[in-house]
This record gives structure tokens, C-alpha cells and sequence, in this order.
């Protein structure tokens, strides 16, 4: 369906609520607890990563070089917007979610790939099928991995990698400047104590959304009952009704899916979750699936 040729001022107003608290968390971080500072950060980082991928869907404005620009800013500092975008949008266009061939976001593995891993590589994959591993692990591992990908893409396209990374070590430095120079924040502290648990509080999202499955309908879940988390996730957590509406705002998704949530949990192998407390009570220790998708089988 085609964006309507509007203004959003809500995810306007988001977007100044997310960097205006940003700087000024930055800025007075001397003046706060850590207590404090250490779980404000992380949902500030979460939150702009949220905010990212409202962008790279089209809004909130009709012109994509204004989405750009207010999504570039790389406040995690390990992930290139440009990167990101590209990856995620392969991801909406993949044939089968979560196939490791075509899906770029997949946490899954070809029988091949995964017989290539030596034994450490397969305890830390095995590792992060639970809960509690993804959190822990996870943001290395998906910092590692993405390095890893764009050093081998950047040997078949120098040019494309050379501009995409330019710039965001350009965007890097100007953060870094902002956090050492000005903010006299220890970059050690803002690394490991405010963007990995922000990285990790992202990956709760994304952690059981999608299954390597046959069936479509099985592929793809959605969390209800998340007021704090959706607000958080920009109700991506209803992330059935993302797949089938990636040009909604993220403000106008839940009255959508309430609207259509008959027909969109219909079938029965439609997964639906209470809330992220559900996930955390069978997946927390417990691996959520077989890290080898049951397609790469065949």
C-alpha cells in the first residue's frame, strides 16, 4: 500500500523526545546515579533503534532523504543505518522468513554453515537460542557477524562499502566527540554500560518473532499485552500486523490489529504470545528452537 503523503508529527515529536533526552542524559551524566543512568540509557538506545526502523519504512515524513538524515545519527555506534535499512528491507522482501539463505536477519543456519562452525562457534549459537544467552551474548555476536558480512561484501563492491562505512565512522566520531570531548564520558562506560544493554534490551523484540517454518502463518508472531515493551518497540511487538502493514505509523498499528485481529490469528498455527513475560517463563533457560532451519534439509 502507498504512504500517504503526510507530515507524522507524532514520530516528529518522538524523534525530538528521543535525542533531546539522549543529549541531555549525556550531558548531565556526571549530575546522575547509575542506577539510574545504566537502564535510561539502554531504553534510549532501544528506543532510537525502534525509531530507525520506523524510518527506513518511509516515515515520517514523505521524503526518504529526511528519514535518512534523522535516522543516521549512529548512537549505538556498531550498526550503519545504511547497513541496516538495506538488511531489514531484504528481510520484508525474502521469500521464506527466517531461511538463512535469503532471510539477512535469520538466526538460523544451513546444515552446511552450521558443519563449518568449530565447537566454539556452535556453543555460543546454541547459547543464544535461549533467552537469557541472546541478551548476554547476542549484541557481540550480531557486532562480530555484521563486521564479518560487510568485510566479505565490501571485497565484491569496495565502492558501496568505502561511502557506507565513510560515513558512518564520520557519524561515529562526531558521537564520540559529543561523549568524550564535550560530555567527559568514559566511551568504556557508554560502550559496555549504556549501548550493549541497549542492544540487548532490543533483541527481547526481535527474539521469538519469527520461526523457521514450512507453513507461513507459523513463521511470524506477535506479543500482546505490552504497554511498557510496545511503546518501547513502537508496537512492532504486534509484528504480524508489521508484515502485513510495513507502511502503518507505528502509533496507528494497535487500534489496526485489534481492528483485524480475528482474521490475523485465525488460523491455527498463527503463534500468539500474553506478553514478554510468557516468553521469558518458557525461553529463558529453555532453547526457543533448533538453530538449523528444518528447510536446509531439503
Amino acid at each position: 500500500m502507498s504512504k500517504s503523503k503526510i507530515i507524522e508529527w507524532f514520530t516528529v515529536g518522538l524523534t525530538i523526545v528521543i535525542y533531546g533526552s539522549w543529549i541531555a542524559l549525556t550531558l548531565f551524566h556526571a549530575l546522575l546515579p547509575i542506577w539510574f543512568i545504566v537502564p535510561a540509557g539502554a531504553w534510549l538506545i532501544a528506543w532510537h533503534s525502534s525509531l530507525q526502523h520506523e524510518n527506513l519504512h518511509g516515515h515520517p515524513t514523505p521524503w526518504q532523504g529526511v528519514n535518512t538524515l534523522l535516522a543516521f545519527p549512529p548512537l549505538s555506534l556498531w550498526l550503519p543505518y545504511h547497513v541496516y535499512r538495506a538488511s531489514h528491507l531484504d528481510h520484508h522482501r525474502a521469500e521464506t522468513l527466517t531461511d538463512p539463505c535469503n532471510d539477512p536477519e535469520s538466526y538460523y543456519w544451513t546444515q552446511h554453515g552450521w558443519s563449518e562452525l568449530g565447537s566454539i562457534g556452535k556453543t555460543l549459537v546454541q547459547l543464544q537460542t535461549t533467552l537469557i544467552g541472546r541478551l548476554l551474548l547476542g549484541p557481540a555476536w550480531n557486532a562480530g557477524r555484521l563486521i564479518a558480512r560487510e568485510l566479505a561484501a565490501a571485497r565484491d563492491n569496495p565502492r558501496d562499502g568505502l561511502i557506507n562505512w565513510g560515513a558512518h565512522l564520520v557519524g561515529c566520531t562526531i558521537i564520540l566527540i559529543w561523549i568524550v570531548g564535550i560530555c567527559k564520558m568514559n566511551p568504556w562506560f557508554y560502550l559496555l554500560g549504556i549501548v550493549y544493554p541497549g542492544t540487548s534490551l532490543s533483541l527481547v523484540r526481535s527474539f521469538a518473532e519469527h520461526r523457521a517454518a514450512r507453513v507461513a502463518g507459523e513463521q511470524t508472531a506477535t506479543v500482546e499485552n505490552a504497554k511498557v515493551l510496545g511503546l518501547l518497540f513502537l508496537f512492532n511487538n504486534l509484528h504480524i500486523a508489521h508484515h502485513c502493514r510495513p507502511d502503518l505509523p507505528w502509533y496507528k498499528i494497535p487500534a489496526w490489529y485489534k481492528e483485524h485481529r480475528e482474521s490475523l490469528i485465525s488460523a491455527e498455527v498463527t503463534r500468539v504470545y500474553r506478553s514478554y513475560f510468557e516468553i521469558t517463563r518458557r525461553y529463558l533457560l529453555k532453547s526457543f528452537d533448533d538453530p538449523i532451519n528444518p528447510l536446509s534439509y531439503e
